[in-house]
């Protein structure tokens, strides 16, 4: 008993050692470290992108959001559950908690930095003041907010578009066309709910010198008989 004892003393310093060492991570620092996550995880439901939304993540299931499409098999069998302890260990080094997932991510060296992301990530996950100090929360790739191409100005509606050599000549409902060469133009789609209305694409600048951009289609087979050959 007396060993039984002394054990379950052992076991209860260590947590709380554990629970404390998590316990001293800065939020407001927290927000900033996720910068660097915000290109590819947002803070809103239902809004996934390269990863999953993180809306909700503490204390659920690893790989178990059912409306994201893109987990691994390796993480959606891991068993995971978020936790402080889970999220470090991935912070750390997420190729080695999990070999064969497909987060592209070096990890985390400093301890510090991740205890101020978990610390973020545990309000912000449990739908607790999402958005993040400077304006984090909801924010797209590169922390641009997420736009609503149905809700878009006639300069952003894509009427006609006409492939020449090298070139993508881009109509939109304003009466201009923009050139741009055939590399600098992507071709995506969005289904969702902010994806543009069907047969109306949206041209999405990107760039600093304006020579790039890419059109969002609401579906995959809207794409080849839009896009017409011509010079």
């Amino acid at each position: 008993m007396k060993r039984f004892m002394i054990w379950a003393a052992v076991v209860a310093v260590y947590a709380t050692t554990a629970a404390t060492a998590f316990a001293d991570g800065d939020r407001d620092k927290g927000a900033k470290a996720f910068r660097q996550c915000a290109a590819c995880h947002s803070l809103q439901a239902g809004d996934h992108r390269t990863g999953p939304s993180l809306a909700g993540i503490w204390g659920n299931k690893a790989g178990a959001i059912a409306t994201f499409n893109r987990y691994s098999e390796a993480l959606k069998g891991s068993g995971i559950v978020w936790n402080a302890d889970a999220l470090d260990r991935w912070l750390a080094d997420p190729k080695a908690m999990v070999p064969g997932n497909r987060m592209v991510f070096r990890g985390i060296a400093e301890k510090k930095t991740r205890d101020d992301l978990i610390a973020f990530l545990k309000t912000a996950g449990e739908g607790k003041g999402q958005a993040a100090p400077g304006g984090m929360g909801g924010m797209g790739h590169h922390g641009q907010e997420t736009a609503n191409l149905k809700q878009l100005d006639a300069n952003n509606r894509v009427t006609a578009i006409s492939h020449c050599k090298d070139t993508f000549n881009v109509t939109t409902a304003s009466g201009e066309t923009h050139p741009f060469w055939a590399q600098n133009l992507r071709i995506k789609v969005d289904a969702g709910d902010n994806g543009p209305p069907a047969g109306k694409p949206a041209l999405i600048p990107s760039g600093m010198m304006g020579d790039r951009a890419s059109v969002v289609f609401a579906a995959p087979d809207e794409i080849s008989a839009f896009i017409k050959k011509g010079c």
